[in-house]
């Protein structure tokens, strides 16, 4: 019998999900909801029925999970609310800026024993799912240092950065779960330098756009994340470990593998430009996953625990920057 989904949120990553959603046999999609009606029209073309409350969508639509993609401020009392109805729940990263607000996300979920999966998709990237098979195979040994690299092509507008929670909690966040996923140890220590050099008005509206994260595990594994807001030639992500018996990585995914060699050098594609075109076939893997563990009834990963430890770090962050030193994960309790 077919799962019953509904989805809340339909910009740019809710049609994303509800397009990947329709193509699962083993879903039925029961509802929809956004404020704009532009938005609920995407979802009426393809058969949803829309809804024009979220209070509606739970109560009306007979849906055993939802699929969260409203704004950021709507995240945590979203979760809360279908936690508290008995539904499983999809939440679009972060769950929120706040580490109370995530904090009694956990607990309500835990009291009501339903399950909720936060949207690091970059963990259901093949690429990245093979460095981290190999790792956890011990193909490369005891494991030393994690780098990664993750680049936008170009930087948000600074009417967005104001909302956002900053470069550390908006963007380096998907770094913070994906060096914990690859090394399966938690963070206990965060040092993080930063500058303004692309947009001026990134600073004027409190953040950076360039960053340096180093990151050290309860083990002594390292990890160090390199960020920026702008690479001028496309969307650079890269992954790279390096153990006692070898190396693995994962190169950037560019639109062809075609080079041109000539005197005048050597020639390639650049990289997908975005995460629209990079990550397209994570945001299905991540959803096949949801609908899998929900069918199955196994834990869910990545989970509400994933994200509150990856506030922490960015938190940490945050602090560690402001104070110019390195701050224990153990400090962020508030």
């Amino acid at each position: 019998m077919a799962i019953k989904v509904a989805i809340a949120g339909l910009g740019r990553i809710g049609q994303i999900h509800l397009e990947n959603l329709l193509q699962l046999k083993e879903v039925e999609v029961v509802g929809a909801t956004d404020p704009m009606a532009e938005s609920l029209k995407f979802a009426e073309l393809r058969g949803v029925n829309c809804y024009s409350t979220y209070d509606a969508l739970l109560d009306e639509s007979a849906c055993e999970a939802v699929v969260i993609c409203s704004p950021t401020d709507t995240h945590a009392i979203y979760s809360i609310l279908a936690a508290k109805k008995g539904k499983h729940i999809f939440c679009e990263k972060p769950l929120d800026l706040s580490l109370q607000k995530v904090q009694e996300v956990v607990e309500v979920v835990q009291q009501h024993q339903t399950k909720l999966m936060l949207g690091f998709n970059r963990r259901f990237d093949e690429e990245f799912m093979k460095v981290k098979a190999h790792t956890d195979q011990g193909s490369i040994g005891e494991v030393h240092i994690v780098k990664i690299t993750s680049r936008d092509p170009k930087a948000p507008p600074a009417e967005y950065i104001a909302h956002s929670g900053g470069i550390f909690l908006d963007m380096s966040i998907h770094d913070f779960d994906m060096a914990r996923f690859i090394v399966g140890k938690e963070v206990v220590k965060v040092f993080a330098q930063g500058c303004v050099r692309i947009d001026p008005e990134i600073g004027k509206a409190g953040d950076l756009d360039t960053a340096i994260i180093q990151l050290t595990f309860s083990d002594d594994t390292i990890a160090v994340i390199d960020n920026s807001r702008q690479a001028v030639y496309g969307y650079d992500q890269r992954l790279e470990v390096f153990g006692s018996l070898g190396m693995v990585k994962a190169e950037n995914r560019t639109k062809d593998q075609h080079e041109l060699f000539t005197s005048n050098g050597v020639s390639s594609a650049l990289p997908e430009y975005f995460f629209l075109e990079r990550y397209a076939n994570a945001y299905k893997n991540e959803m096949r996953s949801f609908i899998k563990h929900l069918a199955e009834g196994s834990e869910i990963s990545p989970n509400a625990l994933d994200g509150l430890q990856s506030l922490k770090i960015g938190l940490a962050a945050k602090l560690s920057v402001a104070e110019n030193r390195s701050v224990w994960l153990d400090e962020i309790t508030s």
